[in-house]
């Protein structure tokens, strides 16, 4: 069986402790009489800050006028991407984590009317860009799918803590970049999707957003990772950024 390169560092397993006991403490705020209103501000949160990063300018209160079905000016494109999204979303619990069928299917929900081959995966090449600069080069399209069965089998099968597991295959998922267009926002949906699986809080957490909050940081533990062939950095980015998210929304107030 394919294993992705990766090391699981003590600041890893430490983290894997940390979440763990955030988690349940979260799991009790959602079913307390606010967790309805909650989850919905997650959702709205989730929505915004995954398309943020890939150049969307709406806010949450539009992205939430959208969700109730209140007209929103904003540019035709980006209103489809929300509701686009929204519909990924309601499928969340429908759709099996480690199912490639199921990723297609998502992807063909999230890309519909602004991609041509939405729910199919890419015949061309693609790069990742930065400015002027190539910074990124994905493999052929004639290997993704073979990438792909090999990255799912290995999710599916792997011994590894659910938690490591979902890090790595986010950071592989954007190393293959398997589709022409959505694959950010994509890899990001896919891994609150194995999250779910470890537990049902992750189906309310905007890990999403949190991204968002730090972007920089996110695309610095990809290229740490592609430079020193160890997704584990990645992992520990993630880990990190989960922890953190957890720990922040305990207390926090609803607006």
């Amino acid at each position: 069986m394919y294993t992705p390169p990766f090391t699981i560092s003590t600041k890893a397993i430490n983290l894997i402790a940390g979440i763990s006991a955030q988690v349940e403490r979260y799991a009790i705020r959602l079913e307390h009489a606010e967790g309805l209103r909650l989850r919905k501000v997650n959702r709205i949160k989730t929505i915004q800050g995954s398309l943020a990063i890939e150049g969307n300018t709406l806010t949450e209160a539009q992205v939430a006028d959208i969700l109730e079905g209140k007209p929103v000016v904003a540019p035709i494109r980006e209103i489809q991407e929300v509701r686009n999204a929204i519909k990924v979303y309601d499928l969340f619990e429908e759709l099996n984590p480690f199912s490639t069928s199921d990723l297609k299917r998502a992807h063909g929900v999230m890309m519909e009317a602004l991609v041509d081959d939405a729910g199919r995966f890419r015949r061309g090449g693609v790069g990742v860009v930065s400015g002027s600069r190539i910074i990124h080069v994905a493999p052929p399209a004639g290997r993704v799918p073979l990438l792909m069965q090999d990255l799912f089998e290995w999710l599916q099968n792997a011994e590894d803590h659910l938690l490591i597991r979902s890090c790595v295959f986010h950071y592989e998922f954007e190393l293959i970049h398997p589709f022409s267009d959505g694959n950010g926002r994509m890899g990001r949906l896919w891994q609150s999707l194995i999250l779910r699986k470890l537990h049902a809080v992750f189906a309310h957490l905007p890990v999403e957003n949190m991204v968002f909050a730090n972007q920089a940081g996110y695309y610095e533990a990809i290229n740490r990772s592609t430079i020193e062939t160890n997704g584990g950095i990645f992992a520990d980015f993630m880990l990190q950024e989960i922890y953190n998210t957890l720990k922040n929304r305990q207390g926090e107030e609803l607006p």
